[in-house]
């Protein structure tokens, strides 16, 4: 799987400002950045990116997942600790 795959599953999902996406084997890191953020618990914004990933992570082509989510402020004040990938 390419991070351009990865990249394109999120983005037709959910309407982000920025989207940072690493991919080493079967590890996947991803920071999204979006206002709806805001309004949703840790959960929900685990899912709104797991979710779009699903058949690539059932069938083991991603095999860890962590995210990172922020709204475009917290992402202006927290994004120098949080880059590079």
């Amino acid at each position: 799987m390419e991070i351009s795959e990865i990249e394109q599953l999120i983005n037709d999902a959910i309407k982000l400002d920025e989207l940072h996406v690493a991919f080493d084997g079967s590890q996947c890191k991803v920071i999204a950045v979006a206002e709806v953020f805001a309004e949703l618990s840790r959960v929900k914004k685990q899912q709104a990116i797991s979710k779009p990933l699903a058949v690539a992570i059932n069938d083991g082509r991603i095999h860890a997942l962590t995210v990172k989510t922020f709204t475009p402020e917290q992402w202006k004040k927290d994004k120098m600790f949080n880059l590079p990938l």
